[in-house]
């Protein structure tokens, strides 16, 4: 999970919270030291770390919560706020035909990016062509091919030539029945005079919509004044942070750009062509906080599952209580298409809580051998797991290449599984509070078991 100790610190604080037994000056004032511990941990500007958390003391103690809400949940909320406002700066990138011009230093992940922007545009079902104006690093052109085939987007380079604005230009005529033009643009090791030059000469070719800053956020705090210089020299409209899955100085990054007029649009959280994260603060703190973000749960259900089906995985099979091994292992498939085990149960409310007892390694391939075991059930026993019993266990596990006892196991974890989902059945608060999450689905489309 991205800054994955800074949202464990969060939770900690958050779980004090909601287990004291009173909210007074002295609980106060020591969640706004353990916040200020946990965001210098994560590599967070001093004076920005001292401004929230005094905003924050400040509200707790004098903000007098609304009318139907507690003194915890008050506290909770402004935390939460407060958290949301130190990285929200700007609008997301519109789903729209656009020209977007790549840019950044050598070594941020600048050509790897700008494959999983076309991805993700594709996803969207936009037609996605990309130029390769990288002319003077040898391999870029053909990374960008490989890139450009394994996402189904066309690519227009040409290898030898110089001068990067003709190649440009060449390109947007080749690709003007696109929707969406992406241009991968030369870096070098600093912001350069020749850089800029040439970003500009690109730039007045292809009046590019939005100029996108891609930056490795393992440079921490520095991320701000790149992003600043860039801003300044060529006009950058949006930010990328890539490997924010594995870096300490993440959250010095995350909030130093967020505080420059460069808006962040995405995450890149992983090496897997899908692990571009549109970025939301609101979302993402929900996260860190273990609150959960269902709605982009729902969003990767639907672009590696298609949408019908996220609807009935994610949704139906999740909350009505009706539930088969038939679901299971539709669910268990549906989860191995969205990405690592960890990436998704962190999407869900609650979750967080158990992280400490997950070993998502061994689970993982737990999961793997449940489908095979699956595999060898007819249609009627997936239905009906209570026929599963004696001789048809034996000849499951003999099917599978697994003991008895692993069927039986998987039978425990399949009766586990069920017992949840009835209890999320039946819970008309917490229904209400993941529906919200998942946005357009309809209530009365679910038939929920009382």
């Amino acid at each position: 999970m991205v800054l994955e100790g800074l949202g464990k610190s969060l939770r900690d604080i958050i779980g004090r919270v909601s287990t004291s037994s009173t909210v007074d000056d002295e609980l106060v004032k020591d969640i706004g030291r353990e916040l200020q511990r946990a965001l210098l941990q994560a590599d967070v500007n001093v004076q920005l770390v001292l401004e929230i958390t005094n905003r924050i003391q400040d509200r707790a103690l004098n903000d007098p919560p609304p009318a139907g809400r507690s003194l915890k949940d008050h506290v909770i909320k402004i935390i939460y706020e407060e958290l949301v406002a130190l990285l929200d700066n700007g609008e997301k990138l519109a789903h729209k035909a656009q020209t977007i011009m790549m840019v950044g230093l050598y070594g941020q992940g600048k050509t790897t990016t700008t494959g999983k922007l076309a991805n993700y545009f594709i996803k969207k079902g936009f037609s996605v062509g990309l130029i390769g104006a990288d002319v003077y690093r040898p391999a870029a052109l053909d990374q960008l091919k490989q890139l450009g085939d394994k996402v189904n987007a066309e690519v227009y380079g040409e290898p030898g030539e110089t001068d990067a604005a003709g190649i440009v230009e060449r390109g947007m005529k080749r690709f003007s029945d696109k929707k969406i033009v992406i241009i991968d643009t030369s870096g070098r090791h600093a912001l350069e005079a020749d850089l800029i030059q040439e970003i500009r000469d690109i730039a007045r070719v292809a009046k590019p919509d939005e100029r996108i800053l891609v930056l490795d956020s393992q440079v921490g705090q520095q991320a701000g004044p790149q992003a600043a210089a860039f801003h300044e020299a060529v006009g950058v409209t949006g930010v990328i942070l890539t490997k924010m899955d594995g870096t300490a100085k993440g959250g010095g990054a995350l909030s130093a750009v967020a505080k420059t007029d460069a808006r962040i649009v995405f995450l890149g959280v992983g090496e897997h062509i899908r692990d571009l994260e549109p970025f939301d603060a609101d979302r993402f703190i929900s996260r860190l906080l273990g609150m959960g973000d269902l709605a982009a749960l729902v969003r990767i259900a639907k672009e590696e599952i298609g949408e019908d089906e996220a609807l009935e995985i994610v949704a139906r099979n999740m909350l009505s209580g009706r539930f088969t091994l038939t679901d299971m292992y539709q669910q268990m498939q549906a989860v191995a298409k969205m990405g690592p085990l960890q990436k998704v149960m962190s999407m869900i409310p609650g979750m967080s809580k158990m992280e400490d007892r997950i070993d998502y390694e061994a689970s993982q391939a737990k999961l793997v051998k449940y489908r095979v075991i699956m595999d060898s059930m007819t249609a009627r026993e997936k239905d009906e797991p209570n026929l599963i019993k004696g001789k048809r266990i034996d000849r499951i596990a003999r099917g599978a290449g697994v003991s008895g006892q692993e069927v039986r196991e998987l039978l425990k974890q399949y009766n586990q599984s069920k017992k949840m989902m009835g209890s999320i059945g039946k819970d008309r608060k917490m229904r209400k509070k993941m529906m919200k999450q998942f946005g357009d689905i309809d209530m009365d489309d679910l038939q929920f078991q009382e």
